[in-house]
Order: C-alpha cells, then sequence, then structure tokens
C-alpha cells in the first residue's frame, strides 16, 4: 500500500518538480488547493483560515511549501502578503496537524536561507544566529509557526532553501534573457556569496529527509559549494557562450527594486548543507557549470 502525502504550494518550480516523483515513488499525493476541490486527490484550503483536523488527518507526511512569491517590489502591501501568507497558513496547518486523530509522522515546511540576513563572508551553518532585515524575520516568524506541531512530538523540518536553479522559473528564470542577450553581468560589485542548489537536489534532497527519521529541525537546502556573485555571472554568460560585461551597480538595484534588491540582490550568504552531508545525501550537482549546463540542456530539449 503506497503511502500518503499531503502537499502545499504545487504551482512553483520546486511544487512542481515534486509531484511526479513523489508519484514515480511510493506515494499517494493529496494536494491543498486555494478554492473548491475537483477531483479526489485536492483538499480545499484558505491559508488565511483555519483548517478542520479531520481535513487532514492519516496522513503518512505533510510538505508545505505555499507562500507569496518574494519577487517584486516590497510595497507594505506586498510585504504583508508575503509574511501573512507563510505565517497564517503554516500556523493554521501545524494546529490541525496537532489536533488530527492520525497524525503524519513528518511536517516538512518550507523556509529560506534569509534566516541569516547578510552575513558577509561568515560561514553558516544551521546553528548558525539568525540576521536582520525583513526576510530574517519572516524566516524567524515562519519556523515558530511550526510550534504546534513540534511541541505535538511530528517530526518537523525546516527547509532553509538557497536560490534553486531550474529550467522552470525561479531566480535563473529571470537573469537567462539579459544574459543571453549579452546584457548580462556582476550585481553591485560581485563579491557577496549566493548560495545556491540544483532543483534536482532540492528534490533528492526532500525525499532524503522523509526517508531519513533522525534529519529534523532546520536544514540548509544549498549546495556545497556556494560562489560568488561574479563568479555566477561570469559562470552562466559562460555557459550561454555570451560575454558577462554589463554589470548592475547596487545604485541601479536599489533604485529599481528597493528593499527587495538590497535583500535578495546584493546580500551575502555563504551556507554550508552540514545535516545533508552528515546524514549522506549525495550530491548530483556540486559544481555550479555542470547544473547549469544540465539544465539549459533539458530547457532547450523541452523547447
Amino acid at each position: 500500500m503506497n503511502s500518503r502525502i499531503l502537499l502545499s504550494g504545487v504551482s512553483g518550480p520546486i511544487g512542481a518538480a515534486l509531484v511526479p516523483s513523489l508519484k514515480g515513488g511510493a506515494w499517494t499525493v493529496v494536494r491543498l488547493v486555494r478554492g473548491e476541490a475537483t477531483s479526489e486527490d485536492q483538499i480545499s484550503w484558505d491559508p488565511a483560515k483555519p483548517i478542520r483536523p479531520e481535513a487532514v488527518s492519516g496522513f503518512d507526511a505533510v510538505i508545505h511549501l505555499a507562500g507569496e512569491s518574494i519577487f517584486g517590489r516590497w510595497t507594505s502591501a506586498k510585504k504583508r502578503k508575503i509574511s501573512d501568507s507563510r505565517l497564517l497558513g503554516t500556523q493554521h496547518l501545524a494546529r490541525a496537524l496537532a489536533e488530527a486523530n492520525e497524525k503524519p509522522r513528518a511536517f516538512v515546511c518550507g523556509s529560506a536561507i534569509g534566516y541569516y540576513g547578510d552575513r558577509g563572508d561568515e560561514a553558516l551553518s544551521e546553528e548558525s544566529a539568525p540576521g536582520k532585515g525583513f526576510l530574517a524575520e519572516v524566516c524567524q516568524e515562519w519556523e515558530k509557526a511550526t510550534t504546534p506541531a513540534v511541541q505535538a512530538d511530528i517530526r518537523t523540518v525546516h527547509l532553509r532553501t538557497g536560490i534553486v536553479l531550474s529550467p522552470k522559473g525561479g531566480a535563473l528564470g529571470a537573469m537567462l534573457l539579459p544574459f543571453k542577450l549579452g546584457l548580462g553581468g556582476r550585481t553591485g560589485i560581485g563579491r557577496q556569496w549566493m548560495s545556491w542548489i540544483d532543483v534536482r537536489d532540492m528534490i533528492g534532497g526532500i525525499h532524503h529527509i522523509l526517508k531519513n527519521e533522525l534529519i529534523q529541525g532546520p536544514v540548509n537546502m544549498v549546495a556545497p559549494k556556494p560562489v560568488r556573485n561574479a563568479e555566477f555571472a561570469a559562470t552562466l554568460a559562460s555557459v550561454l557562450s555570451r560575454p558577462a560585461i554589463f554589470p548592475m551597480p547596487a545604485f541601479a538595484v536599489k533604485t529599481l527594486f528597493g528593499e527587495m534588491g538590497e535583500e535578495l540582490l546584493l546580500s551575502s550568504q555563504k551556507v554550508e548543507p552540514g545535516k545533508l552531508i552528515t546524514s549522506g545525501y549525495p550530491f548530483r550537482y556540486t559544481e555550479l557549470r555542470a547544473a547549469l549546463e544540465s539544465i539549459l540542456k533539458a530547457a532547450s530539449g523541452a523547447a
């Protein structure tokens, strides 16, 4: 008999890749969806409202990835959506799981390396202190929102996710057009660290977490070899056979993108995947060039 898994946030690059990988394994996937459920493999929910415990009872694992996109200018309304979509949905789901008659063995919840804030050249592990800034505060509260599940002795994992490299959207998708046109380059001075992970390792890492019952708490979902921004830009340009000679100065980032640009494009996070390594996860892609070459080859094949 297949194990049952409940999944939210299926429309993003991670969720879109995760669903077929789970269905291809020993999992029956049920999705949390906004609006009316239209099939037996869907459960309707509104992240801003409580969810009935009986609706989420009887699952072997729950993976919660839903949340407002962090891309776009951070107006007060946008920041409220980013925060509320994560905190309220997680609080309501964690409470329902804690009160369910049949609790899951694992609750795997989204988070981000934004937890650490802008940390320069500091090597960051899962034990590192939280940072400062809007995203750091959101991530801290996001992880705290799982407390009801933790207190109910449900194994809870926080996926502190880095820059996910995917052929379907995300940060890489936003970079591709200017770089393909030969208009790419470093951002700011280019010395800020970028902690990235190939989407296939992101999915592989989630499967690894589901199978390893000793893994709990925060898990840094990044590849073992972060790179500086200038190296990332040069590598992407090289893989595309384009130059990388059009840097975006820091003042232009701040002017165009405001607070979002400062925290997402100019901040530095040198993050280590300590728990994945010590628990024996076999990374498929540890070198940025190999990951980008494979992703772009897959994207061109799909096109």
